[in-house]
């Protein structure tokens, strides 16, 4: 055998290795995160933002999509976080898990737990405003915050987290769980 030919070999077994070990997307394409209510790093509408703590806004969560998820996705969760807030660990806005796989979008509204509005299985878990659902943007005043929605696609299909358990412990169990990342980042200050 020729050096060149045991060299290619190697090299075309690299790179299939190497190919093996990349995620790949569901569909063609990066996995990725939008809405027509949010643009990426501009400020949040008064729409989505929190009614209470001074704040006087509509608290409507905001209409989101998403495509592309990495192949081998058996649920979705999405967490929103300010990691600005004056807290030492930030302040979560609005944590939804057990989204079903075959969901690609939640509607205007899906964060207020009256409106069921949610995908069947979906559940909205505690927020640091101690209920369960979308609580909008509401820092205390001075430079604006920044509001972090990230969606996951994950390799389970529901978490196995109690009922009644923090923002923080879902998060472990969603980056324990997590295929990949998909992420929109507004401001609000006041």
């Amino acid at each position: 055998m020729s050096t060149a030919w045991i060299a290619g070999g190697w090299l075309l077994a690299a790179l299939t290795m190497a190919a093996a070990q990349t995620p790949k997307a569901g569909g063609a394409g990066k996995f990725t995160l939008s809405s027509p209510d949010l643009g990426e790093g501009k400020t949040i509408a008064a729409a989505q933002v929190f009614n209470g703590f001074g704040c006087s806004g509509g608290n409507v969560s905001p209409a989101l999509s998403w495509s592309n998820p990495p192949a081998g996705t058996r649920s979705f969760a999405l967490l929103v976080h300010d990691p600005d807030a004056p807290t030492g660990s930030g302040w979560w806005h609005w944590v939804v898990y057990n989204i079903p796989a075959t969901t690609t979008s939640l509607p205007a509204g899906a964060g207020d737990p009256k409106k069921s509005l949610m995908p069947a299985g979906a559940l909205q878990g505690r927020t640091d405003f101690g209920t369960s659902g979308y609580g909008g943007p509401c820092p205390p005043p001075g430079k604006p915050h920044r509001y972090y929605f990230r969606l996951y696609a994950l390799n389970v299909e529901k978490l196995d987290v109690p009922a009644d358990a923090s923002p923080a412990l879902i998060g472990f169990n969603v980056n324990f769980a997590s295929l990949g990342k998909a992420e929109l980042m507004g401001l609000y200050g006041r």
